[in-house]
């Protein structure tokens, strides 16, 4: 039990619904759709697409989706709600300009597979009429949301990608909006009303898909008619692997899930640290990670596309990898030591009386995407084509048509005292090992789900090393004498929500600090 003298947050328990989400006007109107009689994909569509009001630099209409849903009678699930490449995309025209997938081009831009995904969702696994589970989103959108105030953080560090239109969209006096100021996006309420009344074909058909379309072709982009009729989501198997005594149910790709797998493979075939906050479990997990995103940027990719799948679940392969791991010494270069081996979102997990359970994750990639918008409705386009690599003949090359690997991945995890805890963590390339950690803090140390994500952070990227404040200095001195480069100034390391449905059916959820938003039930 928490220090209730000291900062923190309680776990919230309920026994007839929950949700856990990162804004409370998103939880208030999730539960309000579960207590309307609505499932738990209602409820987890109109939470989501409201978000994308509440906090328009992590997600939107014009972005992509991913969901699990556990049924009552424990069947899960998955759905892949990722867009394409236009058909016309020309990897070779890009390399003449590029060594890299350029973010903030047009290139970036693909179609978005979120609308398709939710509508197909709702059409399966809903209760309630399409139009009472937008109606909230379409509220807000109309009449406008207060900036909350992480959402004013990521404002303010990344509204100059903004450009053109967007800037109208988006900004007010061409600047970001302050905490309390009000968000409003009419344009987006008129296309959500479409939607409410048409399905998919209010987005990717007549004036809505005309004004993308349109926007796009304007800023050199080669997207027709023909890409966004012809957008859809696919159901899809889950992959599960087993951590200790736990299983961990993941989408496959081209979402990065099974680099999270090969991360507490590694991790499982080490023993777990006594302290959980030392430096030493810090060190291994960083290590575990730059291996484990080694394998993924080497493998993952299109699910047409991928070949080495089977290798990165491997517990073999795990293994051999662990072997690579100096316990007192950082790695300086995961690629070369492992070749003779391998020859801003927004989470939204919610539970109803019924106990079905989402696990949904939705984005527009970078914070505000691409930056670009369309002219007329202000859609903020993803730039989830930086996905890709412009390497000749890999997995994930760009290409027409293909979907780019993905950070965005929700997961579940059933525990070895019966439980099922869908959960998630946002926060970009960090998914996979928060992932990681949030399931090591639960089985390894025993945490909720709350505990278990209040917990400080590390996360080994681009040859640094963040280490949240939340660790002592003696943890980032013994770190810095092992080799790692410390970062210095970087914002909080992601977010996370998860529900835990115990055997006794009492639900149990819990919402990061590190975002604005809340765990509710009734």
């Amino acid at each position: 039990m928490r220090d209730f003298q000291l900062p923190g947050r309680s776990a919230v328990f309920a026994d007839q619904g929950m949700c856990a989400t990162s804004h409370p006007l998103a939880s208030e109107t999730a539960i309000a759709i579960l207590r309307q009689g609505g499932s738990a994909v209602d409820a987890a569509i109109g939470a989501a697409i409201l978000l994308g009001i509440c906090e328009p630099q992590s997600t939107g209409i014009g972005g992509d989706m991913f969901a699990l849903v556990a049924q009552p009678d424990g069947q899960i699930i998955g759905l892949n709600g990722s867009g394409r490449a236009p058909a016309g995309f020309d990897a070779a025209t890009l390399r003449a300009k590029h060594d890299r997938m350029p973010l903030y081009d047009v290139a970036a831009v693909t179609v978005p597979g979120a609308i398709d995904g939710f509508c197909r969702l709702h059409t399966d696994h809903g209760r309630l009429p399409l139009d009472q589970v937008l109606a909230p989103a379409i509220h807000y959108a109309e009449t406008g949301v207060p900036i909350a105030p992480r959402v004013s953080l990521d404002y303010t560090s990344s509204s100059h990608v903004l450009t053109g239109r967007a800037r109208e969209f988006y900004l007010t006096d061409d600047k970001a909006l302050p905490v309390g100021a009000r968000f409003a996006a009419p344009g987006q309420a008129e296309v959500l009303r479409r939607v409410a009344a048409q399905g998919r074909a209010g987005f990717y058909e007549g004036e809505v898909m005309q004004d993308m379309v349109a926007s796009l072709r304007a800023l050199g982009g080669t997207h027709t008619a023909e890409d966004f009729a012809n957008t859809t989501c696919d159901y899809v198997d889950p992959i599960h692997s087993t951590y200790r005594d736990a299983e961990l149910i993941e989408l496959p790709p081209n979402g990065q899930g099974a680099t999270a797998m090969l991360i507490l493979n590694m991790l499982e075939s080490m023993d777990p640290q006594d302290d959980k906050m030392s430096a030493a479990r810090v060190h291994l997990e960083a290590e575990a990670t730059k291996l484990g995103y080694n394998a993924r940027d080497r493998f993952l990719a299109d699910p047409d596309h991928v070949t080495r799948l089977d290798h990165m679940l491997s517990k073999d392969t795990a293994r051999d990898l662990a072997a690579l791991i100096d316990p007192a010494r950082a790695m300086p270069d995961p690629r070369a030591a492992s070749d003779n081996i391998h020859k801003d979102t927004v989470y939204i997990t919610v539970v109803d009386r019924d106990r079905q359970a989402v696990s949904l994750i939705y984005s527009i990639f970078h914070s505000f995407g691409s930056g670009f918008a369309s002219d007329r409705f202000g859609i903020l386009f993803q730039n989830r084509g930086g996905g890709f690599t412009l390497e000749e003949g890999h997995p994930n090359e760009a290409g027409p048509g293909k979907r780019p690997m993905h950070t965005i991945i929700p997961g579940m995890l059933k525990m070895g005292d019966g439980s099922l805890m869908p959960f998630g963590v946002m926060g970009g390339a960090y998914q996979s090992t928060g992932h990681a950690r949030f399931v090591s803090n639960v089985v390894d140390y025993g945490l909720g789900p709350q505990d278990a994500i209040d917990a400080p952070r590390a996360f080994a990227e681009a040859g640094e090393l963040k280490v949240e404040r939340g660790y002592d200095g003696n943890v980032h001195a013994a770190l810095a004498d092992m080799g790692h480069t410390l970062a210095t100034d970087f914002p909080p390391i992601g977010g996370a929500q998860a529900i835990r449905i115990r055997p006794d059916g009492v639900l149990e959820g819990g919402s990061d600090p590190r975002k604005d938003g809340i765990a509710l039930g009734y």
